[in-house]
């Protein structure tokens, strides 16, 4: 009777091996987060850096979350992965999991618990992180394409809307710039004594400093795109990314950030007329 129980339950684990090493192996790419829930900060004791190493290691294409993603994985976002580190409870015992689920939040695979008994959270989180990938390398995955999966996955939807108005604002502003540039307009200053000059020269170059200090954004990734945050810190912008470098919308309006030499370049309409202010944003 024990016996018959063994090789019943041998034949079931290895059933469900190969069941989850043919799902894994139809995806292309695993995202691994900057931040795990049960962490403080992000790559907090290098353990996202670790995920990526060894997804790495046992041969899958990792993007870290927020980077810049492949062409293919944009387009159809369900050719990737999203993985993620859980922390069980366990007395004395640092308990690790690693979970994989697909585009529509379906757990693909979960693999056993990684323990360990060290005290220091830095080497305890490795070693159960090491452990638990054993179940990972043990499925020996190898990518292998899904035509179902392939033309299935969803698009993303900001592909043929969020073309369209970029393509409509570059129109835009190419007709702006060749306005501007068909007219010539000669402003002549009157000038002022020396002493005064001086002053309001110096005063300028002051609120400029000030201006600059004041000013900075921070660019904190999130998905799709960046929040600029200033010094509070309170979050100023969001802005999404697009089909173009260096071109982002802002999120809420209908106005566009672009990069244009050394400087950032938020253009927007009010009203009738186009506008354009130049952001102090530090990637």
């Amino acid at each position: 009777m024990k016996i018959k129980f063994l090789t019943f339950a041998i034949t079931c684990f290895l059933a469900t091996t190969v069941f989850a090493q043919a799902n894994l192996n139809n995806y292309k790419y695993v995202i691994v987060p900057n931040k795990y829930d049960f962490l403080k900060g992000k790559d907090q004791y290098q353990l996202n850096s670790l995920t990526k190493f060894l997804f790495e290691k046992y041969g899958f294409e990792v993007v870290m979350e927020g980077s810049n993603y492949p062409d293919q994985m944009i387009q159809n976002r369900c050719l990737a992965l999203n993985s993620d580190v859980l922390k069980e409870s366990g007395m004395f015992k640092t308990r690790l999991k690693v979970t994989l689920k697909d585009c529509n939040d379906k757990l693909i695979f979960e693999s056993a618990i990684g323990e360990s008994r060290e005290k220091e959270y830095k080497v305890a989180y490795n070693l159960a992180l090491r452990e638990a990938f054993k179940s990972i390398e043990a499925l020996n995955y190898e990518f292998v394409p899904n035509e179902n999966l392939m033309a299935n996955a969803k698009q993303p939807q900001k592909n043929t809307e969020t073309s369209a108005e970029i393509q409509h604002l570059k129109k835009e502003i190419e007709l702006l710039k060749q306005e501007k540039e068909a007219k010539v307009v000669t402003v002549n200053m009157p000038k002022a004594p020396a002493k005064p000059k001086v002053v309001v020269q110096k005063s300028v170059e002051n609120v400029a400093v000030i201006q600059g200090e004041s000013n900075v954004l921070y660019a904190q990734a999130i998905d799709h795109g960046f929040q600029l945050v200033d010094s509070a810190p309170k979050v100023v912008y969001r802005i999404k990314n697009t089909n173009l470098k260096d071109v982002y919308l802002v999120e809420g309006s209908s106005a566009i950030v672009y990069k244009k030499g050394n400087d950032w370049i938020m253009e927007y309409y009010s009203g009738a007329t186009l506008k354009q202010e130049t952001l102090n944003i530090k990637f």
